[in-house]
C-alpha cells in the first residue's frame, strides 16, 4: 500500500481535516463578502484606517501598499509594509477596516517584541525547509529502506507543524489588538464592530483549520512509519 496517497490513516485523519479546511476558507470568504457591503459610517477607507492606527503606535515608517488580488492582505516584516488587497484598500466597509486593523497588529507585535511573533520567526527557517524537504526524504528513505532518512523528514515536517500551531496566537492576538483599537478609537460602532469580529473569527478558523490539517498529516506519517517498523 502506498506510503504517501491511499491508506486508511490518510481517509480517517486527513480527508476530514481537509474538508474542515474547505469549510473555513468558503466560511472566510462568504463573511467577507457579506460584511464588504456594510459600509462603516464614518465612510474611512482601510488604508486611512491602517495609517491611523500605526501612527498611534509610532509607526510612521511602515509604509501602506496596494496589491492585486482578493484578501492577499499582509504585513511584510522585511520591507516594513502593510500591503492591502485591492478588495480592501480603498474601501469603506466594516469587513476591510477589520482585516486591514487586523495587519496593522501585526507591525504593532513586530514593533513591541511580542514574544509568540519572536518564537514564529525562529522556526520559519527549519518549518520552511521541512515544506520543501520533508516528503522527499520520506519517499527517499521509502525507496533506500532507509529508516533514519525517514525519521528526519518526519522530524522536518514537525516543524512545519510547529510553525503553524505558533501562529494561531499569534493571529489571535493581532485579531484581538484590532478590535480593541477600533474601539478606543470610536472607528467603528457597537454593531459594526460586531461584524468586523466576524470577519476575523472567520479568518482565524483558516489558521486553525490548516494546522489541523498539517497535525493530522504529521499524526499519518508517525503511523505509517510505526508500521514499517514492525514489519
Amino acid at each position: 500500500m502506498p506510503f504517501f496517497y491511499y491508506d486508511s490513516y490518510y481517509l480517517i485523519l486527513v480527508i476530514p481535516a481537509l474538508l474542515i479546511a474547505t469549510f473555513a476558507q468558503m466560511k472566510v470568504q462568504s463573511t467577507f463578502k457579506k460584511y464588504a457591503g456594510v459600509m462603516s459610517r464614518q465612510n474611512r477607507t482601510a488604508a486611512e484606517v491602517t495609517r491611523q492606527i500605526l501612527n498611534q503606535n509610532g509607526l510612521h515608517n511602515v509604509a501602506i501598499e496596494r496589491i492585486s488580488g482578493n484578501l492577499t492582505d499582509h504585513y511584510d516584516p522585511k520591507s516594513n509594509v502593510i500591503r492591502l488587497s485591492d478588495s480592501v484598500h480603498d474601501s469603506t466597509s466594516v469587513a476591510s477596516i477589520g482585516v486591514a486593523a487586523h495587519e496593522a497588529g501585526h507591525a504593532v507585535q513586530h514593533a513591541t517584541g511580542y514574544m509568540p511573533i519572536k518564537l514564529r520567526n525562529t522556526v520559519l527557517p527549519i518549518a520552511n525547509i521541512g515544506s520543501s524537504l520533508a516528503f522527499p526524504l520520506i519517499f527517499l528513505g521509502i525507496v533506500l529502506s532507509f529508516e533514519p532518512l525517514i525519521s528526519i523528514g518526519i522530524l522536518l515536517f514537525s516543524a512545519l507543524v510547529l510553525f503553524q500551531l505558533v501562529t494561531l496566537p499569534v493571529e489571535f492576538n493581532a485579531s484581538r489588538r484590532a478590535i480593541r483599537t477600533l474601539e478606543s478609537n470610536c472607528i467603528l460602532e457597537d454593531e459594526e464592530l460586531s461584524s468586523a469580529k466576524k470577519v476575523l473569527s472567520a479568518a482565524a478558523m483558516t489558521y486553525v483549520a490548516a494546522a489541523l490539517v498539517s497535525a493530522m498529516q504529521l499524526l499519518r506519517l508517525i503511523l505509517l512509519s510505526n508500521n514499517r517498523r514492525k514489519r
